[in-house]
């Protein structure tokens, strides 16, 4: 916990350095990384449950022939 907590503070540390302008950048470009793990939870969760409810139309006897191709 320590190491995470010093990385953290050298994170800081390190965009406090920065010009204003760049903070901005570093902003933005923290905000695109959230954005872009929230986008991959939904499209996961949308795989998942649409997997869930085609299973019913994937998964019967009168398609079992074409499993075995």
């Amino acid at each position: 916990m320590a190491s995470e907590h010093n990385h953290t503070n050298e994170l800081i540390s390190k965009i406090e350095s920065l010009h204003p302008a760049r903070i901005a950048e570093v902003e933005d470009f923290v905000d695109f990384l959230k954005q872009r793990d929230q986008d991959r939870k939904l499209v996961r969760w949308a795989n998942e449950t649409a997997e869930q409810h085609f299973a019913r139309v994937w998964d019967h006897a009168d398609d079992a022939a074409y499993d075995q191709l």
